[in-house]
Parts: C-alpha cells; structure tokens; sequence
C-alpha cells in the first residue's frame, strides 16, 4: 500500500525534540474507513435481507468496534534517549541510551523487541523504522549511547543488518530524487 509521505519535521505535540510515526494518522484513518466500511456492508446486508433490529445494529457495532481494535496501529514516538509505543493496552517506553538486548523476531511480519536495563521493554514492526528515518535516527543515537557506556550485550548483529537495511533505503532514495538512479 502506497504512503503518502510527510515532511521530515513531524514532531509530536509542538515539540522538535521527539519524532513521531509520520504515517500513524493515515494507517488510523484507514483502519477506521475500513471498519465503517464492514459495519456498513453487514448493516445493509441484514437491512435488505429484512433481519435487521436494534439488537442486531447494537452487535454490528460493537463486532465494526472490534474490527476497529484490531486493524488500529501502534503509535510510536522517540525523543532523547527514549522509545515508546502506545496501543490499547497502553504504553511501553524503553531507554535507547540503556538497552540490554534487541532481538528480531517473525519471518513475514518482523518485530523487533527492544529490552532496557530497568528490565521494561517493547516490540514495534520493523516497517516503522523502515518509513520513518527521525524515528530510526533517535533508536540509532541511543543505540550508541548504549554501546559506548557497555550496556548492549545481545543484538548487535541485528542492529547492524537493520542499519544497513534502512541507511540503503535512504540512499536509494536519495538517488532517485537526484535522477542518478
């Protein structure tokens, strides 16, 4: 699916010093036309077949708001020296300048679980590194404050794959827009 692209200054709530998912609102917005869309069909399906009652809206409701929960992304935002991903079951904010350990985990959709030293951790798709550079850039800068002060013992292959990964994708990128490639 094609993402529109932002400018590369998304900041959250007015401030420069934390990056945010770029595509967050455009991936909710479409969760949201999605379930509206099922809850319409359905509604319409048992309104022409004549069964529709309240009882029966009231469940198309409720089964669209839990259509709704399961397609809603994660919001992801980074500032200096941290991480945080915020769902429906809240929030999990990890150090960056104090990570313990990084794993890669699935094969179709990659999630990478971050682990601080305070023991808190949390898992994002990979892809939202891949889209959002500001966001890789604040992992990528605690990440090294974390190799420089030794507290990084698992996941430093990972790490390095997935910046080579993402700095290609960049450069890539930046060839294209400069008609090199």
């Amino acid at each position: 699916m094609g993402r529109r692209t932002a400018p590369a200054t998304a900041t959250h709530a007015g401030r420069p010093d934390t990056a945010v998912d770029r595509h967050w609102r455009t991936d909710a917005r479409r969760a949201l036309q999605y379930s509206l869309a099922f809850v319409g069909l359905i509604m319409l399906l048992d309104w022409g077949a004549g069964a529709l009652t309240l009882p029966r809206a009231v469940l198309w409701t409720v089964l669209g708001a839990g259509v709704l929960a399961v397609l809603l992304p994660t919001r992801v935002t980074a500032g200096d020296g941290w991480l945080a991903v915020r769902g429906l079951m809240g929030e999990r904010r990890v150090r960056t300048d104090a990570l313990v350990a990084v794993r890669l985990y699935g094969s179709v959709a990659v999630h990478l679980v971050l682990r601080d030293a305070s023991g808190r951790w949390l898992a994002l798709d990979r892809r939202v590194l891949d889209t959002n550079p500001l966001l890789w850039h604040r992992l990528d800068t605690g990440i090294r404050r974390s190799l420089h002060r030794g507290t990084l013992r698992h996941g430093t292959r990972v790490l390095q794959e997935l910046a080579d990964r993402i700095d290609g994708q960049e450069a890539r990128a930046v060839l294209e827009v400069s008609g090199l490639r």
